[in-house]
């Protein structure tokens, strides 16, 4: 009987497709899991509640010459405020409205501050510079966040996040470069450095806040982060109000259609505050900023068919580009430097983005929160 032949020590191996097969299973298996396809869902929910404010915010100004922001989000902080700060009133315990403001008073006036006027200073920016420098310079806000979450929040992050990071960042570029393609850079602004600078307060005040709210719904309370808005944020916003808006509101010719838009405006902001700490809790602030930067987009697709946008299939790509990094970004959770006689449960070995989704999937219970 004759011997078989020895295959040559550089003939390729039959067994190799199989290893490059698991290889892309395994990967697959990591990217496209509930976990992640859940945290997607989810930042695209609150996406679209940005989607809301900008439409009807762009139908106050253009069509009816309304532009009050401060008003728009007044509104917004007393449905907070009927809301859950009336929760937290009837509370009882340590949790009471009476004995937080005993205790963190003073924290939560400067996080409603911060909140408020990051909300307006964005705003405000349009009057000031293009629409190309506020869509750019408001990612300024994600490197501010990832460095706050460093130090405060002792994040760690792996080259992965970086990467991913500038792959959701090249995606905005490419959507700036199709709105300037596609003409809708159509004003130049009385002040571009002034504009500028507000645009990077603004983001540098959204990233504390956000920071301080994963701080305070993961290791306290939503409803006390967001009584306390409420509360500080109305009183805040109403001052605010009186001061440089009294004007333009007492020039409103009110109708119910404004009215209407004002309602509008006030329930989608009013959703993005409720549901924004629940994503956060089980994702990261980072993570959640990184989803949410397509909701410009979906303000320039429905800016197709209401105010005439001109399409372009950088739009697309835009989008594409954009989910992809934030797919990444949330694929590989971060790590910890928390030690673990802290309050917080020790995360190491699944990082704090996707922890809460991870505990869901796993059925282990989550710690309550700490009462500090």
């Amino acid at each position: 009987m004759e011997a078989e032949p020895r295959a040559s020590a550089g003939a390729p191996q039959p067994r190799a497709p199989g290893a490059l097969g698991r290889l892309l299973r395994g990967a697959k298996g990591k990217v496209f899991t509930w976990t992640i396809l859940k945290t997607i869902a989810l930042g695209q929910m609150l996406s679209l509640c940005i989607c809301g404010t900008a439409i009807t915010s762009q139908y106050l100004a253009e069509k009816y010459k309304v532009n009050a922001p401060m008003l728009q989000s007044f509104v917004n902080y007393c449905l907070l405020l009927l809301v859950y700060t009336v929760m937290l009133a009837f509370q009882s315990g340590t949790n009471n409205l009476l004995d937080i403001l005993k205790r963190k008073w003073w924290k939560y006036i400067l996080l409603a501050l911060a909140d408020v006027e990051a909300n307006y200073l964005i705003v405000r920016a349009y009057q000031y510079t293009t629409l190309t420098s506020v869509q750019l310079l408001d990612c300024f806000g994600i490197p501010v966040l990832m460095a706050l979450s460093w130090f405060i929040l002792h994040a760690r992050y792996r080259v992965i996040h970086f990467v991913a990071v500038f792959v959701c960042l090249l995606g905005v570029g490419t959507m700036v470069g199709a709105d300037i393609l596609a003409g809708r850079e159509d004003n130049s602004g009385s002040d571009v450095l002034i504009g500028d600078l507000l645009v990077l307060l603004g983001a540098s005040l959204y990233a504390v806040s956000n920071v301080c709210e994963e701080y305070v719904v993961k290791k306290l309370s939503r409803q006390e982060f967001l009584g306390m808005v409420g509360l500080f944020g109305t009183i805040i916003s109403g001052i605010q109000l009186l001061i440089v808006e009294y004007k333009d509101i007492a020039s409103i010719h009110w109708n119910w259609k404004i009215a209407l838009l004002f309602v509008a405006f006030a329930l989608c902001m009013f959703c993005l505050y409720t549901f924004m700490p629940l994503v956060i809790k089980v994702t990261s602030a980072t993570s959640v900023n990184l989803g949410i930067l397509t909701a410009d987009l979906y303000s320039l697709f429905f800016g197709l068919f209401l105010f005439g946008y001109k399409f372009s299939g950088l739009y697309i790509l835009s989008f594409v580009v954009i989910m992809v990094g934030f797919i990444v970004y949330c694929s590989t959770p971060t790590r910890t430097a928390e030690p673990a006689e802290s309050s917080v449960p020790p995360v190491t070995s699944i990082g704090i983005d996707n922890l809460g989704l991870k505990l869901e999937e796993s059925g282990l219970p989550e710690t309550p929160p700490a009462v500090l």
